[in-house]
């Protein structure tokens, strides 16, 4: 039966994410019964109660090219020895259930502290340093490649989505007129401290490649200078470790502004698509949908 994808999208949520884990477990032999979901975003993730896996559930059938990509990219690094989380190896995938891509990883156990700034910096380097094997086909960064969709499907007033359309628009004009003076690499795509893990014996674990890319080494700096000079989640000192491991501090770069713009646009429209989950998540939205109308109001946002 062929699944209409807009509607698949549209009617992404926790309880139908938990009935595509079921039916996923069930087509590669393991046990999906309690399955306890981690985080609603782009994705839904489930950690089994059977096994230490995690399972991954993309929104749509759209999402099937970065499933696969995502696969690839964790075979690479971690074959190549960098700390990167990994696939189930046994498990053929990605999936496709109902509609929505389905990719099974293996949960990292975690210690007794979280990853810190000067952490993700660190690794920030390392991964930026890698040569990309012959072979892994990876993308540009693409700052709108989700925006309009998102902008059709949410379920949000019809004059935020017009003035997010028209921002979009703007910020595409300023983006055109961007010019960058790094070498491209690989580029994880959305580098904040929370796509770290420290596992049990002290490792630091990047995760999350749904945004990996072959582009400038800014697209993953910004996000920790945005968070830091526009939205104020770290400390100066937190700061200072990120800019002292990684060797460079973005808001120095002529293009600072224009990335901030596009971070902050993104952040408003990756939270808009759950509005529906929960008066929070609604609450949150209309924070930030309030700061992008006013460039000049401190953010209170709040990390999610």
């Amino acid at each position: 039966m062929a699944v209409d994808a807009a509607r698949t999208e549209e009617g992404f949520t926790s309880a139908g994410a938990a009935r595509v884990v079921a039916a996923a477990c069930r087509a590669v032999g393991l046990d999906g019964r309690d399955a306890e979901l981690i985080r609603l975003g782009e994705n839904a993730l489930f950690r089994l109660a059977s096994a230490p896996v995690v399972v991954r559930v993309a929104r749509g059938e759209e999402w099937l090219p970065k499933a696969r990509r995502e696969v690839a990219v964790s075979r690479w690094l971690t074959g190549a020895g960098f700390p990167a989380t990994r696939v189930v190896e046994d498990v053929e995938q990605p999936l496709l259930i109902d509609g929505h891509p389905v990719t099974f990883w293996h949960l990292i156990v975690e210690g007794d502290r979280k990853a810190t700034y000067g952490e993700l910096g660190g690794i920030l380097r390392d991964l930026h340093s890698l040569a990309v094997p012959a072979g892994l086909d990876l993308p540009s960064y693409g700052p709108f490649d989700k925006s309009a969709l998102r902008l059709q499907r949410a379920q949000i007033p019809a004059d935020d989505k017009a003035f997010l359309r028209k921002r979009e628009r703007e910020l595409r004009d300023k983006f055109a007129e961007l010019r960058f003076e790094s070498p491209k690499g690989p580029v994880h795509g959305d580098a904040h401290v929370q796509n770290l893990m420290v596992n049990d014996h002290g490792r630091v674990i990047l995760i999350d490649f749904e945004y990996f890319c072959f582009d400038h080494p800014e697209w993953d700096l910004m996000v920790t200078a945005v968070e830091h000079h526009s939205l104020g989640w770290q400390t100066d000192e937190q700061y200072a470790d990120f800019v002292s491991a990684y060797g460079r501090d973005l808001y120095d770069w002529h293009g600072y502004d224009t990335l901030r713009g596009l971070q902050e646009f993104g952040m408003t429209t990756w939270l808009m698509q759950n509005v529906q989950e929960s008066e929070k998540v609604a609450a949150e939205y209309r924070r930030r949908i309030d700061g992008l109308r006013n460039d000049d109001a401190p953010r209170d946002w709040r990390p999610w």
